[in-house]
C-alpha cells in the first residue's frame, strides 16, 4: 500500500466516523476537496481516493458540485463492522438485530441444505452435529467446529447470496466481540438441546425441527449477549452527598 493510500484509507475512517456519529447529516454537503486537504494536511488526490472509498460504502454521493451525505441505511453492509466500533461498548439494539438477523440466514441455510443434500452429506452433517457435542462447555473451542458445520451446510445449499452476506456479517460481528470478551455462550444445557433437535431434524429430514431449534438458541444466545453489554456499561457515578 502506498503512503497516499495509507493517507487517503486515513482520511476516509475519519469522515465515516464523522458520518457514523451525525456530524454530518444526509443531505449535507462535505467540505470541499481543498479544504478537506488543508484539513488533513494532505494531497487533494488523496483526499479524492479516501471520498471515493466513502462513496464505495454509501455514505456519500459525489458529484459535479462536491460529496452529499447519504443516509446510513442506504450504505453498504460494510459499515456495519465500524458502526459497532464506533463506541466502547456497542449499540446493544444494533447487535441484537444482527443476531436477528444472522439467525434467519442460518435457518434459511439449515432450510435448503435438508432440502438439497443426499445421503452420504446428511450423514456427515449428522456426524458433524455428534461431534459439536463433545465440545460443550467449552465455547472457545467449539467455535472452529461450529463454523466448519455451518460452512458445509452452505455448500450443500449453494445460496451466493445468503452465503456472501453471512460471511461478511460474522467476519465484522465477531471481531468487535471478541475485542471486548463477550462470548455469546447461552450455556450448556440450551445448545445440548439445540443439537439434539438439529440432529433429529437431519436424520429425519424434518427442517421445521432443525431450524426451530436454531431459532430458540439463537434467541437464547441474543439474550446472553444483551446482558453481556449492559455488563459492559459504566455505573452511573453518584450525585455526591
Amino acid at each position: 500500500m502506498t503512503v497516499t493510500s495509507n493517507i487517503s484509507h486515513e482520511i476516509a475512517g475519519i469522515l465515516r466516523d464523522e458520518i457514523l456519529r451525525e456530524q454530518y447529516r444526509s443531505g449535507e454537503r462535505l467540505p470541499s476537496e481543498r479544504d478537506l486537504a488543508g484539513r488533513f494536511n494532505a494531497s487533494r488526490g488523496a483526499v479524492r481516493e479516501a471520498l471515493s472509498q466513502l462513496e464505495q460504502l454509501g455514505l456519500i454521493r459525489i458529484h459535479p458540485g462536491g460529496a452529499r451525505v447519504q443516509a446510513i441505511d442506504a450504505a453498504s453492509i460494510a459499515i456495519l463492522g465500524p458502526l459497532l466500533a464506533l463506541d466502547p461498548i456497542p449499540d446493544a439494539q444494533l447487535v441484537d438485530q444482527f443476531l436477528q438477523t444472522f439467525s434467519a440466514l442460518m435457518s434459511l441455510t439449515v432450510s435448503e441444505a435438508i432440502a438439497k443434500a443426499n445421503s452420504a452429506q446428511l450423514n456427515r452433517a449428522t456426524d458433524m452435529v455428534v461431534s459439536l457435542a463433545e465440545f460443550q462447555g467449552d465455547f472457545a473451542a467449539m467455535q472452529p467446529q461450529w463454523r466448519e458445520f455451518l460452512d458445509y451446510l452452505s455448500d450443500i445449499a449453494g445460496n451466493l447470496v445468503v452465503r456472501l452476506i453471512s460471511n461478511d456479517l460474522k467476519a465484522q460481528f465477531v471481531e468487535q466481540m471478541m475485542k471486548l470478551g463477550i462470548r455469546p455462550d447461552p450455556g450448556q444445557a440450551s445448545t445440548s438441546r439445540m443439537l439434539t433437535q438439529l440432529h433429529k431434524g437431519l436424520v429425519n429430514r424434518d427442517s421445521e425441527l432443525a431450524t426451530r431449534a436454531l431459532q430458540i438458541h439463537f434467541d437464547e444466545v441474543r439474550s446472553a449477549v444483551s446482558e453481556a453489554i449492559v455488563e459492559l456499561a459504566p455505573v452511573p457515578k453518584r450525585a455526591s452527598q
